[in-house]
């Protein structure tokens, strides 16, 4: 078993108690802005954005340090078309058939239907894939641990970073996803978790009228 190397923390930078809270308030009143978006303009994303904000989410803290997951970028508009095709055919069935009336009256006061004209109209796709499994380099097979966690953390960190960046975004699951294997080539290992919309709002984009649960809505303070 190969020994650890440890390094020196040297980028970790402290800050004064009234500078951690300026920070602090500064960061919640940005993620406080960010909506998630139906309406996308079709204008192109500068480059380098996505890479960037790809890199950032890889920096995620993940089982094992074995980053079990795949971002596959899709700009081409045939492969979004297939896309959109095969996303609202499980769509259909999910809202004809699948869901429960408890579910569609959750739904309602968002909009939703099985029609995703933004997975056509946004200028990029990004696919998270979930990793079960590696390979050792002998092929053999090499087990991922806290799979789902880990690809969460990441799709959370990558949606920050493009809403910093000044996109808007959308997750998107339809369920199943197996056909985003197929699409985009993916092996078996690979398991979709998320189909994260991102791109400009569009100029007359709305959002839904609803409301973030208060602080103590979801926090409990243990003294």
């Amino acid at each position: 078993m190969k020994q650890p190397s440890f390094l020196p923390l040297s980028q970790y930078i402290e800050y004064q108690p009234g500078e951690m809270q300026e920070r602090a308030d500064w960061f919640k009143k940005e993620l406080q802005r960010r909506r998630t978006v139906r309406d996308f303009s079709t204008r192109p994303i500068p480059d380098g954005v996505i890479e960037d904000c790809l890199i950032a989410a890889g920096t995620a803290p993940n089982g094992a340090n074995l980053q079990p997951w795949h971002f596959a970028v899709v700009k081409n508009a045939k492969i979004k078309s297939e896309i959109r095709a095969a996303a609202e055919k499980e769509e259909k069935e999910f809202y004809d058939s699948r869901a429960s009336e408890e579910w569609l009256e959750d739904l309602y006061p968002l909009g939703t239907d099985h029609n995703k004209p933004f997975l056509e109209e946004a200028p990029c796709l990004i696919a998270i894939f979930s990793k079960s499994y590696g390979f050792n380099e002998d092929g053999s097979k090499k087990k991922h641990y806290y799979v789902k966690e880990s690809v969460g953390i990441a799709s959370g960190m990558l949606i920050t970073a493009l809403h910093y960046s000044g996109l808007a975004t959308l997750t998107h699951t339809p369920s199943p996803m197996g056909f985003l294997n197929k699409i985009l080539d993916r092996p078996e290992n690979e398991r979709p978790f998320l189909l994260l919309v991102t791109g400009y709002p569009a100029e007359n984009a709305e959002v839904p009228d609803i409301k973030k649960k208060e602080l103590h809505e979801i926090a409990s303070f243990i003294k």
